[in-house]
Formats: structure tokens, C-alpha cells, sequence
């Protein structure tokens, strides 16, 4: 079986001002059901592994939270960063940590803030992608492009490998301008990048010390000490001297050079779920195109979201208070205890700007 390993960090700055650093957004129920971003990622894993071999990588604010979301999860399955040092060095722990345990595991490594549609055709690119993992290939899952989407990185796909569906990764291309991004889904070789992986931990860790010395030498020495009296102290010691680098620009870049990075392509409803337009997309809108995320309040009592003559909106009402619109279209709505937004949903990306601002303010409570 598979190990999954969940990335949850980050502070959803887009998806601002639902989504803190006290409470980010992969602990929000924003799938449609009762149901976290983190809860449902790690319930589509269950056709593929068993919760004692899912880890969860977060961050010490949040690991209590994280613990009680996934209650069937053992707890020592929570592996806390003490600060963060990008995704190379959470994926990095989490190898390590399960090579300790399982010297042949072939791990999984996905972020917990992602929406896939179809489980099952998600579960079979898994299962494609565990087949090169086999092969000592470090797996990326690609997803077929719909669009010429600028807000993603590409991966510029090679030949074949085997019979399978398993293709080579030439090179990672950064987000790209829209008219290049246009030509790449023409060309039918190009596919989105979704950041989640497949990999045996053995091989994944063998081409970080090729290419990342010092950070495979800081983990291996925190791996020695895991589970032993020394384990926080050699945490706390070893911790902060790692890069601060991504897994795409610390090892994938380079493996894919050297021709070791294979690639699924995957077309399973994956959604990023990166800003509040893109979750009003995704998720069920009524016959106007309103969202309304997380509806609340029984059928007797005062509606959250009282909408007249609206068409697009995208309404987050998590005050208690009444949300009502009348007469507006294509608009952001958010309504928390502390702070409102407002703005076009053709500007969502840009909320993180507003959090920049806070920050330069020093309005940290808010942030």
C-alpha cells in the first residue's frame, strides 16, 4: 500500500479574510459537504492506504486542530514543523520519517487544499503513478489542461515509458504568459502541474542528497534522532539551518534534467481551489449563478443570505449575521465577525494584496 503524506501549510492569503493563519483554509469545510479541504483529502486516500499509513506535515499552531480533524489519524502520524521551510523540507521529514519505518514504501505526497471530483479515476492515475514509482522514477502527476491557464506551471512531456500511460518529464516550465500558455495546450505535450508526487522514499531521498547536500544532511540527521529523547532538540537545533527552497526547484527541475521524473496525465475535477472565484466554480450554484459557501440556519429561522436580483456572486457568510445583496453581479462576499470583502470576482487573486497591506500596516490581528 501506499503512504500518503498531506502538506498542510500556508495561510490561503487569497481566500483572506475566511481563511488566517490562525485557521487556514485547509481547515475550512469548503468542498460542499461537511467536510474540510484536509478531511477530504485525506478521505480519498482510503481505496489506496489505511490511516496508519497517512502523515500529515503542519505546522505547530496547527497540529491540536489537525489532530482533532482526523481523529482516526495516529496522532504521532502529525509530524510538526516548528517553522516553515517550504514544501522541500516537509516532504523531505516525511520521507525520511516513513523510510525509518519501511524501508520500500512508495510514498505519495499531496497538498490538503485540493478539490478532485472523480476519487476513483483519481485513485487509478495514483496506482499508474505508483508503477513508476517502482521503476525508481520520481512521479509527478500531470493534469490534461482545459484552458490556457497563466496561474499554473506546465510540465513538458517526452516519450513514452512502457505500455502504461506513464510518459517522461522533459523539463518544468514556470507559469507562463497567456499566449504561451495558449501554444502549450495546442501542442497537446504540455500538462498542468499539479504538486502532488509519487515516489519510492529511498529514491526521492537519494536524489535530494545529489542535489540538495546540506538540506538531505540536516533531515537524515533529524531522522536518527525521530522517536528518541533527542528528537525535539535536534528538531529545534537542526530545523532552522535547512533551505528554504520548494520540492519542484530543490529536486524535481534537476531529476527531470537527468531524465528521472515520469509523469501520469490525470483528468479527475482537480481544482486548486487558489481564490474565491475559483470556489465559486467549483462548487453548486443556483439557477442565477449565486454560491452560497456553507449555508447555514435552520429552514424556520432567518436565512444567512437573503439575494434579490443577483447573477454570479460568490457569498461566504460566516458571521452569524445576515448577508443581503440586491441588484449586483459577478461579486466577492465575504462576512466574517471582524472584517467584510467586497470585490469583483474577476479580482479575486489580487485579495492577497490586501492581506500585503495589512501586513505593511501592522494589523496583524487581522491577518
Amino acid at each position: 500500500m501506499l503512504y500518503g503524506v498531506v502538506l498542510a501549510g500556508g495561510t490561503g492569503t487569497r481566500l483572506w479574510p475566511l481563511s488566517r493563519a490562525g485557521h487556514p483554509k485547509f481547515l475550512h469545510p469548503l468542498t460542499g459537504t461537511e467536510a474540510s479541504l484536509l478531511q477530504a483529502t485525506v478521505d480519498r486516500l482510503d481505496t489506496l492506504t489505511s490511516p496508519d499509513r497517512v502523515f500529515v506535515v503542519t505546522g505547530v499552531a496547527h497540529a491540536a486542530a489537525v489532530s482533532r480533524q482526523l481523529a482516526a489519524m495516529p496522532e504521532e502520524n502529525v509530524l510538526v514543523e516548528p517553522s516553515p521551510r517550504d514544501s522541500c523540507a516537509a516532504i523531505a521529514l516525511a520521507a525520511a520519517v516513513i523510510a525509518r519505518r519501511d524501508p520500500d514504501a512508495i510514498m505519495g505526497s499531496f497538498a490538503s487544499d485540493h478539490l478532485i471530483a472523480d476519487k476513483e479515476a483519481f485513485a487509478d492515475v495514483i496506482r499508474s503513478a505508483m508503477k513508476g514509482a517502482q521503476q525508481g522514477l520520481l512521479m509527478t502527476l500531470g493534469i490534461t489542461p482545459t484552458r490556457p491557464e497563466t496561474g499554473y506551471g506546465y510540465l513538458q512531456c517526452g516519450d513514452a515509458v512502457g505500455d502504461g500511460p506513464l510518459m517522461k518529464v522533459e523539463e518544468f516550465k514556470e507559469k507562463p504568459t497567456y499566449d504561451v500558455a495558449e501554444g502549450y495546450v495546442k501542442s497537446g505535450t504540455y500538462l498542468w502541474n499539479a504538486g502532488m508526487f509519487v515516489w519510492r522514499a529511498d529514491a526521492f531521498l537519494a536524489e535530494l542528497h545529489r542535489q540538495q547536500p546540506q538540506l538531505a544532511a540536516g533531515i537524515n540527521r533529524i531522522a536518527q534522532a525521530w522517536g528518541t529523547a533527542e528528537q525535539e532538540e535536534v528538531m529545534g537545533d537542526v530545523w532552522p539551518t535547512l533551505p528554504k527552497i520548494s520540492v519542484d526547484y530543490a529536486v524535481m527541475e534537476g531529476a527531470a534534467a537527468v531524465g528521472r521524473v515520469g509523469t501520469v496525465p490525470g483528468d479527475f475535477g482537480w481544482n486548486d481551489v487558489g481564490d474565491f472565484h475559483t470556489l465559486g466554480e467549483v462548487l453548486t450554484a443556483d439557477q442565477a449563478g449565486n454560491v452560497v459557501v456553507g449555508r447555514g440556519g435552520a429552514p424556520e429561522q432567518l436565512p444567512t443570505v437573503l439575494l434579490r436580483e443577483t447573477q454570479g456572486l460568490v457569498v461566504v457568510p460566516s458571521s452569524g449575521r445576515l448577508v443581503a445583496a440586491m441588484g449586483v453581479r459577478d461579486l466577492v462576499i465575504v462576512d466574517t465577525p471582524d472584517a467584510v470583502l467586497v470585490c469583483p470576482r474577476e479580482r479575486a487573486q489580487e485579495v492577497k494584496q490586501l492581506v500585503d497591506h495589512l501586513k505593511e500596516l501592522g494589523q496583524h490581528g487581522y491577518i
